[in-house]
C-alpha cells in the first residue's frame, strides 16, 4: 500500500477512472455498471464511497473484522447470508485480461486505471 498521503494539490492525473459492475448470479438481474474513480494508490472502499456520494442509488455496507479487515457485507440492499451460503465475490478485470478474484479485500485493494471491479453476489 502506498505510504504517501494524498493532498489537495494532487492533480487530475492522480485520479484513476474505474468501472464498478454489480452482478447477482442468484436472481439473474441485469448487471449494473457504474463509472467511478479512485486516487492513485487509493483503495477500493474509497472508490465505493466516492460512487455512493455521486449516486445515492448505489449503496453498500461493510463489516470490520478484527482479523481480516473490511468485509463487503451488502450491495444495493442485498446482503450475503451464512445460512444461504451467499456472499459478495470480488473480481478484477483489467484491460486485455481475464477476470480474476481479488487477493485482498476492499480495504487493501488498489485499483488500476480503467480496471473493472466486479462485485458478484453468488453461492460458495
Amino acid at each position: 500500500m502506498s505510504s504517501r498521503r494524498p493532498t489537495s494539490s494532487d492533480s487530475e492525473n492522480d485520479i484513476l477512472p474505474i468501472t464498478l459492475t454489480v452482478e447477482n448470479m442468484i436472481s439473474h438481474a441485469k448487471p449494473l455498471h457504474y463509472p467511478t474513480s479512485v486516487i492513485k494508490g487509493g483503495v477500493l472502499v474509497s472508490a465505493l464511497r466516492r460512487l455512493h456520494e455521486k449516486d445515492k442509488n448505489f449503496t453498500f455496507t461493510v463489516k470490520d473484522d478484527p482479523n481480516f479487515g473490511l468485509f463487503l457485507e451488502s450491495v444495493n440492499g442485498v446482503a450475503g447470508n451464512e445460512n444461504d451460503k451467499t456472499y459478495w465475490e470480488l473480481l478484477s478485470k483489467k484491460p486485455g485480461k481475464k477476470e480474476e478474484p481479488l487477493k485482498v479485500g476492499i480495504g487493501c485493494y488498489q485499483p488500476e486505471k480503467n480496471e473493472e471491479i466486479i462485485l458478484k453476489f453468488t453461492h460458495w
